[in-house]
């Protein structure tokens, strides 16, 4: 059965194609019925919060399969599937592509076209921590990995329906083994108790 343009999560109009038809044998009632349903929209709608909570429920067993993650975020910009910040704690040469090619072959998270892996310290539910790092220490001729293979089916950018590549940017720093590896400066950081200092002074300080 032809169907759509649909308005879906992902902010567009999915496009018309062929889907199952179901066929209705019984329908029944009842007082005070509870119908249970969200509004889907260009994010971020209702699924918003159920997309997070499903992202929080999911960690744990995400971690039993890919040991190497402390922390992810599905960010709302990427409609959840579209995009993944991964937090590792880094600990040998290629490990952020090694989570990458297990994250796309762990069951719905094979659909991410987008993987950002940083490393322990960062923000992953922090977008700009997370972008800060990708622009910082991600060279894209070495620490980019492009594969091709499925994708959602609802990914209009797509050469092919649910079929097309995926890219994961390792922003991790790079160890001496990873190939043309300059030594990497330290990170402009305040330690938390200057903060708490200059917090508690601020209104002195008549800036």
């Amino acid at each position: 059965l032809m169907e759509g343009p649909f308005g879906d999560h992902t902010g567009f109009y999915s496009l018309a194609d062929f889907y199952p038809a179901f066929h209705v044998t019984a329908i029944t009632m009842r007082k005070d019925p509870i119908y249970p349903t969200t509004i889907v929209g260009k994010p971020p709608m209702e699924d918003y919060f159920l997309g997070k909570a499903t992202e929080r429920i999911f960690l744990p067993l995400l971690k039993m399969i890919v040991p190497d993650i402390v922390d992810y975020d599905l960010p709302i910009s990427g409609a959840f599937h579209n995009c993944a910040f991964i937090k590792i704690k880094k600990e040998y040469p290629y490990q952020a592509r090694r989570v990458m090619h297990a994250i796309w072959g762990a069951g719905q998270m094979s659909f991410t076209k987008f993987i950002i892996v940083v490393d322990e310290h960062v923000d992953v539910h922090n977008e700009q921590d997370v972008l800060f790092h990708l622009f910082a220490n991600c060279d894209p001729e070495r620490d980019t990995e492009i594969v091709h293979g499925p994708l959602d089916i609802l990914d209009h950018a797509a050469p092919e329906m649910g079929l097309g590549s995926k890219i994961g940017f390792d922003a991790t720093i790079k160890l001496p083994q990873e190939g043309r590896v300059r030594r990497y400066p330290k990170e402009l950081q305040m330690d938390q108790k200057t903060k708490e200092l200059v917090t508690r002074k601020w209104t002195e300080y008549n800036l």
